[in-house]
Order: C-alpha cells, then sequence, then structure tokens
C-alpha cells in the first residue's frame, strides 16, 4: 500500500505521462551527484528484442558469477521487476525507501513518471560501481530518460520496425525516423547490431552511425548462427564456433536475440566460459515473449491443450510470433487486445491459416481500443468475435484435442493473463 500511494504522487508530478526532453532528468541527477557517470553500462536499444537480449545478457553473467544490475521497462505484472540490483529483484520496501528518498531531493519540481524512475535507478545503480548495468533505452532514444550517460562499455541495436509512430510528426512517420532516432546519439564505445528484418533497414543504420568511430559487429559479417535439427544450434564469429543446446524459450527470434548476447559479451571479453553460455541460455526466463503457461486457473480451463502468451504488439513482432505459429502442425486459436495507438490491421494480416480470432478488452488501459471495436477492424477475416475478458474468451473456443491457444497483442494483456492466472 505505502509504495502504490508513492507511486500514485509520482504520477502526478508532471501533466504529460511523455514528454520527451533530457532537461528535467538531467536536473534530477545533477542533485543526486550524477551517479550515472559512476556506473558501468551496456545500453540496448531497438523496437523488438531488447528485454530478452538483456535476459540472455543477464542469464550468462550470473552463470558466471559476474553481478549485475538491470533496467527494463515497461513492467508486467509489478513495478519491481524493473529494478535489479546485484542480480536481485528489488523488494517493495527498498523500492518504497529508494522512491521516497528520490521524491524528496526532486523537491515537487516537474517530472514524468519515467524520467523519475529512470533517476531513482542511476541513483540505486551507483551504489555497485563494479557491477555491470544492463539499460533498455525507452521510448525511441535520442530523448529518452535513459540517454544521460557520458559513457558506456557498449550499444546494442535489436531490431527496428516501425512503433509508437504516434510521438513523431506526421511526416515522419518512417523507418528511416525511427532508425535515426534510435541510433544517431549513441556513444563511442562498442556497438553490437543485431539481425534485422531487411537489408534496406540495416544499411540504414550502417549510414546513420557511419560517423561514430566506435568499433561495430554487425550481425552475418561478423556473428551468425545457424539451426541445427537435433537440438542445437551452431554460433560462429571471430573468436570460434560454438555448438550450443537449444535454449529453454519458444521461437526462432529468441536465437537472434542470444545470438546477439553471446556475440556483445564475447567482444566485451567478460571472463565467461563456453559452459556459462551453455548454461545460461538453458535457464533463461521470459515474461510474456511467447511464454507457455503450463499451470495455473486459466491452463486448467484448456486443460491439456497448451497456452502461450506473447506480448508483441507491432509488424515485426507479428512476423517473429508467426513464423512460431506456421511451425506448429495443428489448430491455432487466437485472442487479442491492443493499444489504440497501434496499427492494428498491420499486425494482425500477418496471422495466416486461423482457426479462431476472439478479441478482448484490456482491463484498466484507458488507451486500448475496445475489443468491439478491434472486431469491427478485423471483420473481413473468417472467424472473428468479441468476448469482454479473458476467461470468457477462452470458455468461448472449441478447443480440441492438440490445438493451441494464444493470448497476443499487448503487454499490458499479457500481464492481465498472467495475473487471472
Amino acid at each position: 500500500m505505502k509504495l502504490q500511494k508513492i507511486l500514485s504522487r509520482l504520477q502526478k508530478l508532471h501533466p504529460k505521462e511523455i514528454d520527451l526532453s533530457l532537461v528535467r532528468i538531467k536536473n534530477l541527477l545533477k542533485k543526486l551527484g550524477n551517479p550515472q557517470d559512476k556506473i558501468k553500462a551496456i545500453t540496448v536499444v531497438g523496437t523488438n528484442g531488447k528485454n530478452s537480449t538483456i535476459n540472455a545478457i543477464f542469464s550468462i553473467l550470473k552463470s558466471a558469477n559476474i553481478k549485475c544490475n538491470v533496467y527494463t521497462s515497461p513492467h508486467i505484472l509489478k513495478i519491481n521487476e524493473r529494478f535489479v540490483f546485484d542480480n536481485k529483484e528489488i523488494s517493495d520496501e527498498e523500492l518504497a525507501d529508494l522512491f521516497e528518498e528520490v521524491e524528496s531531493i526532486n523537491d515537487n519540481k516537474q517530472i514524468t513518471y519515467f524520467e523519475i524512475l529512470t533517476a531513482c535507478y542511476f541513483y540505486k545503480a551507483s551504489k555497485f560501481p563494479e557491477n555491470i548495468n544492463l539499460i533498455e533505452a525507452g521510448l525511441f532514444h535520442r530523448f529518452d530518460a535513459t540517454n544521460v550517460l557520458e559513457k558506456n562499455i557498449a550499444s546494442i541495436i535489436t531490431s527496428i520496425s516501425l512503433d509508437h509512430l504516434d510521438w513523431l510528426p506526421e511526416n515522419d512517420r518512417t523507418i528511416e525516423k525511427i532508425i535515426f532516432e534510435k541510433t544517431s546519439s549513441l556513444l563511442k564505445s562498442n556497438i553490437i547490431i543485431a539481425k534485422q528484418s531487411s537489408n534496406e533497414i540495416m544499411e540504414c543504420i550502417k549510414q546513420v552511425i557511419s560517423k561514430n568511430n566506435s568499433n561495430k559487429i554487425y550481425y552475418n559479417d561478423d556473428y551468425s548462427f545457424l539451426i541445427n535439427e537435433n537440438d542445437y544450434f551452431h554460433y560462429e564469429d571471430k573468436f570460434g564456433k560454438l555448438k550450443l543446446p537449444m535454449p529453454n524459450l519458444l521461437g526462432q527470434f529468441q536465437l537472434e536475440n542470444i545470438s546477439t548476447a553471446i556475440s556483445t559479451l564475447r567482444n566485451l571479453k567478460f571472463d565467461i566460459t563456453e559452459a556459462n553460455i551453455k548454461s545460461g541460455i538453458t535457464n533463461l526466463t521470459s515474461l510474456a515473449r511467447l511464454q507457455e503457461i503450463k499451470s495455473g486457473k486459466l491452463k486448467e480451463l484448456v486443460k491439456s491443450n497448451r497456452l502461450i502468451i506473447d506480448g508483441s504488439h507491432n509488424e515485426n513482432g507479428s512476423k517473429s510470433l508467426n513464423n512460431y505459429l506456421q511451425s506448429l502442425n495443428c489448430n491455432k486459436h487466437v485472442v487479442v487486445g491492443m493499444m489504440a495507438n497501434k496499427h492494428h490491421e498491420k499486425y494482425i494480416s500477418y496471422f495466416k491459416n486461423i482457426s479462431s480470432l476472439t478479441t478482448v478488452d484490456i482491463p484498466n488501459q484507458p488507451n486500448s481500443i475496445s475489443g468491439k471495436d478491434l472486431m469491427k477492424k478485423f471483420k473481413n477475416l473468417p472467424n472473428v468475435k468479441y468476448q469482454p475478458n479473458i476467461l470468457e474468451a477462452i470458455k468461448s473456443i472449441n478447443l480440441k484435442e492438440g490445438d493451441v491457444l494464444l493470448i497476443t497483442g499487448s503487454l499490458y494483456l499479457a500481464g492481465e493473463v498472467l495475473s487471472l492466472n
């Protein structure tokens, strides 16, 4: 209760949820003693795969007994997920104390919710100066609150695609503009560029960062992976080849993220072994990223059928998700709920050979599109219906033995599923 009261106060420090500027957070960080200058950081920018790449790096480093702090967003179930220090998610009590201390130092000055959360992270992270910090950039990057570091040890560019276009001027809603916003202000250190969805996007990234004198490591040019049918995959870079077990996560896109994580750690010459890598990638956890639910109340409703949740909500996420779905030889039933500012028709256009599609409302999210309006947008698709909530949606689907039920379209919806379960 104490933590929720503090969060409610922090959300009222600025009239806007997002106000892209670095002035407010820099002013607060100065009052805090510029803690961001006292840490060792790997910054991760991009559209898709940021969280999964960070999870892979974190898991491998933990297996090598290397301590980390981790800052990610958004959270799925509770805000504590965003704050990991010394390899442990922060407790409610510690988080409340941290928020209150920074809130007092801020002295009621105007600052957005994400900005003050980010300042809190840097302040606490500076107490662990020897730890590696894994920092996920928020909206775009150039004016994002995480973009206040003077130096880092590496920047990672994950897959970039169209998303959050409503925050760009109408004439600038292009992939070229998004690439510029995400990559043009990267620090000079090491830049690892992950696999992209097209050669055009990769070439655009190369052009934007061409004047950045960092050491650059590109997927395909400098590292790559190859899937083998016998439950392992081959990774290769200038340091040699690795034969690795398949991770305990679903989807080929996870291999792309894991390979980027491995490339980063090997190029930064961390003291990790092949055994550390194998242990790390087979002990991964990833909330709401092609996550199979194997027990709980909702799982009981689908009985022996598989229940999968995925928080993808943009074009590239939909492509990756549906590459996985097409690999399944069974009937696929999809429940979808989305935020209002997404490209709904584009997202759903990649879903092929779906047995049924059910739209739902996302509770407690005023910026979501209603399930009824979403159904109208999907009216040209076969077997589309609306149900007001997840429970009614699951009960309404005629699942036969061997069918798969997927719930997708939003991380907020995925959080609701996990909470209900």
